[in-house]
């Protein structure tokens, strides 16, 4: 399924094919079983790195990544550590303005090669190589479920995250994967997201302001989902707000291996609570929220699409057909060229929203793309 859905082969996702007993003998006859599991190691850094982190890497950088994978103890330094984390952000902005399709590959090669070096690294270096795999791998959980991967990848990904933040006693990096699993259950599970969301705001470690509220957020989200009523579920909100208020400024742009959730700006923090107010069954107000804070100067044309895909939703339950078809139409060459999943999952449900109004002729082109759409 991974290749047909990302156009390469395995290996170049960092995957290594089975081979088979005989398979080995017919190879590698003589080849002791150490000896041989070395080569089969080498072999599948090789095939991630030239697939993956080579394109994002610089030959002096490329060299030292491989002189580490074959001998950790003496070439995993922290000049290593920083190759693998500007790899990292570089990746991040692939999947901001291509898409996670694209940034995939790249994704799984980074932590192929911090799992394989941080083996054999010292204690010092190992443990930056984890706090970095741990950032990593929640953000690889983050690609998966946007390009539309099984759950169980997303779930191997969001586990591998919070074990590597356990080893280096990042709490607040676990909390913050505690979140984002909440926000993985989209509708599916609304009592665990509300958990999950709870749990990361509430165990032993303490979140900074922007994922703090982030969390507060998604608690909101999970008790609007699950019935509680209007004045706890703005309490909530009230609360995410007050934590946004605590935040200080960015002192740098935005990147993936930065303070953690630096991110969450006040345009995102509405725009989730007018999906909220939606969750409450409020669609008018939910419009009011969305309309003023998801623009194409405030988000990234991605994520602009998903909350427009949501703003589409909201508007068909206001009883604005038209109006809700034109906005699912003005981005779905955006979320279909991306490959989100996100964002086309929740144009299906605009869609959906939309099927009594279908005569309608924007109404009608919608469902008409769509169906192209899932055609292939």
């Amino acid at each position: 399924m991974l290749p047909k859905m990302f156009g390469v082969p395995l290996e170049q996702l960092g995957f290594v094919p089975p081979v088979s007993a005989a398979g080995r003998r017919a190879t590698s006859p003589g080849l002791k079983p150490s000896l041989e599991d070395d080569v089969l190691r080498r072999a599948f850094m090789g095939s991630a790195l030239a697939a993956a982190a080579a394109p994002l890497l610089d030959l002096a950088a490329l060299d030292h990544l491989i002189a580490a994978a074959r001998d950790a103890r003496r070439y995993a330094d922290h000049e290593l550590v920083g190759h693998l984390r500007d790899t990292l952000n570089e990746t991040a902005r692939t999947d901001v303005l291509m898409g996670a399709h694209r940034a995939l590959p790249a994704a799984l090669g980074i932590l192929t090669a911090i799992n394989t070096t941080a083996r054999d690294a010292k204690p010092d270096v190992r443990r930056q190589l984890l706090t970095l795999g741990s950032r990593a791998a929640e953000f690889t959980g983050w690609l998966h479920r946007d390009a539309g991967s099984p759950e169980q990848a997303i779930v191997y990904w969001h586990g591998q995250a919070k074990e590597w933040a356990t080893f280096t006693g990042d709490g607040a990096m676990h909390a913050y994967v505690l979140m984002r699993q909440a926000q993985a259950l989209g509708r599916s599970d609304p009592a665990r997201m509300l958990d999950l969301a709870r749990a990361a705001i509430s165990g032993p470690w303490t979140l900074p302001p922007r994922p703090h509220a982030e969390a507060l957020q998604q608690e909101a989200r999970g008790m609007a989902m699950t019935g509680a009523g209007t004045d706890e579920i703005e309490r909530v909100l009230d609360q995410a707000h007050a934590a946004l208020d605590r935040a200080t400024e960015p002192v740098a742009p935005t990147a993936c291996t930065g303070p953690l959730g630096d991110g969450y700006t006040r345009e995102r923090l509405m725009a989730q609570s007018g999906i909220c107010l939606r969750e409450a069954g409020r669609p008018t107000e939910a419009v009011m929220a969305l309309q003023d804070y998801v623009t194409p100067e405030a988000f990234a044309p991605r994520d602009y699409a998903h909350y427009s895909a949501f703003l589409a939703g909201a508007l068909a339950e206001a009883g604005e057909p038209d109006e809700a078809a034109t906005v699912a139409l003005s981005v779905l060459d955006v979320a279909s060229a991306a490959r989100s999943g996100q964002a086309i999952g929740e144009l299906y449900r605009s869609a959906q929203a939309l099927f009594p109004y279908r005569e309608r002729p924007a109404v009608r082109e919608l469902h008409e793309r769509l169906l192209l759409l899932s055609a292939g």
